[in-house]
């Protein structure tokens, strides 16, 4: 089946299989922020941008994104709140082992573009769909704190 979508700002046309997964697709059209984890919807290793939503991407069919937007963090690496969130991170000493980060930085950009006010809460409640093994989810919500108090600021 040929499907027509936006990926990352650019139009793209795909031939994806019956079943296909929009991770699959995405990792074959060298989209590799996109993470293989749990296959299953659970652990946020492969959230994208759907139309401006997080979605699992291993979990959606890719047949389903004819037409629409997706933005993998690839698509997200010169946007300004993207470069303060990122930098924040590792300044917070938020980065550990890697392979949650691109998922939870989709999360949490998504939930900082809809703008302030922005609670401790409402960071945690964006990071459920993450799992990361190794931070304690502490620093990530400190570092997005701090970008969100940032855009208070600004705003």
């Amino acid at each position: 089946m040929n499907i027509s979508l936006n990926l990352n700002g650019t139009a793209t046309d795909w031939e994806v299989a019956p079943g296909q997964t929009l991770l699959q697709a995405l990792r074959a059209s060298g989209a590799f922020s996109v993470k293989l984890g749990c296959e299953t919807g659970d652990c946020g290793s492969c959230t994208v941008l759907l139309d401006g939503q997080p979605v699992n991407s291993c979990v959606v069919p890719a047949a389903r994104v004819n037409g629409s937007r997706v933005t993998t963090l690839e698509g997200l690496l010169g946007d300004d709140l993207m470069i303060r969130l990122q930098t924040e991170l590792v300044e917070q000493g938020a980065v550990q082992c890697g392979y949650c980060i691109p998922g939870m930085l989709i999360s949490l950009y998504a939930l900082l573009k809809q703008g302030p006010p922005i609670d401790e809460e409402t960071i945690r409640h964006a990071l459920t769909g993450n799992l990361c093994r190794c931070t304690g989810y502490v620093k990530p919500v400190e570092a997005a704190r701090a970008v969100a108090a940032v855009l208070e600021e600004t705003s």
